[in-house]
């Protein structure tokens, strides 16, 4: 295996067995500063606890998280807890753990776009606009790397494809290196550098064209899976052309 030096989050060989039961099994995975890396994988293929093992909430059985030094790491978990005691409004959302000043709250707002939201309750937002407030909040820790676990999962369809351009627009302004996490396959695949296809261990990995041709894919979310995607990534690519040049700015580490 090719040792990397440029990555910020790297995990060697993870495994992790819980009672018994293997959750995963010898997980490598590293993550470069501005590259989208995304797992995918059914329910229950241990993607959530993949990234509480990265985080360092959990620890491994075996193998190691390497971490690049004084890593600021910005995390938007898959469910917030709604049920807190305390009435909360979206700017105090934002200033739980950090003193943001009132100018950093609105840049950090604007840039998810929802700067209008600011005094609203937090148990009124709609799905996306929690996840986009959430993500704001991820933006004010100034992060290297920002993981987002099912960052679309209370999202309808349209909002999808903007949480996706917007996550795209993130990596382009902050640089940060982006890890993603999804069962959720449509826009995925054409945001991302690299993708690698979980179900307790790796079955497959590689860029988004590379992946969807592996008899693994197939094997994991069906033969249409992998024809679906090429014909969204096909016309996602011509649509982007067409008013968007961004996407090819930035070069890609090649992997081997």
């Amino acid at each position: 295996m090719l040792k990397v030096t440029n990555a910020i989050l790297s995990a060697r060989d993870a495994s992790l067995v819980i009672g018994g039961r293997t959750i995963l099994d010898r997980v490598n995975l590293d993550v470069r500063p501005n590259e989208i890396v995304t797992v995918i994988g059914p329910n229950g293929a241990g993607k959530s606890t993949l990234v509480r093992c990265l985080l360092g909430l959990q620890p491994l059985t075996s193998g190691e998280i390497i971490r690049s030094k004084g890593l600021r790491v910005g995390y938007v978990p898959q469910r917030f807890p709604q049920a807190l005691s305390v009435p909360l409004d979206v700017r105090r959302l934002l200033s739980l753990t950090l003193k943001p000043t009132e100018d950093e709250i609105d840049a950090a707002l604007s840039e998810t776009g929802i700067p209008h939201l600011k005094d609203a309750s937090v148990s009124r937002l709609s799905g996306g606009e929690l996840q986009r407030a959430l993500l704001a909040r991820a933006l004010l820790r100034k992060p290297e790397l920002l993981v987002l676990d099912e960052p679309v999962q209370a999202v309808d369809f349209m909002g999808e494809a903007r949480m996706y351009e917007l996550i795209s627009n993130v990596r382009r302004s902050h640089g940060c290196g982006i890890l993603m996490v999804s069962h959720d396959l449509h826009m995925v695949m054409a945001e991302s550098d690299h993708v690698v296809c979980l179900n307790g261990h790796v079955c497959c990995e590689g860029g988004p064209a590379t992946v969807q041709q592996d008899p693994e894919f197939a094997k994991l979310f069906g033969p249409s899976a992998a024809r679906m995607i090429a014909a969204y990534t096909h016309n996602h690519d011509h649509d982007h052309d067409s008013h968007d040049h961004h996407h090819h700015d930035h070069d890609h580490p090649h992997r081997h």
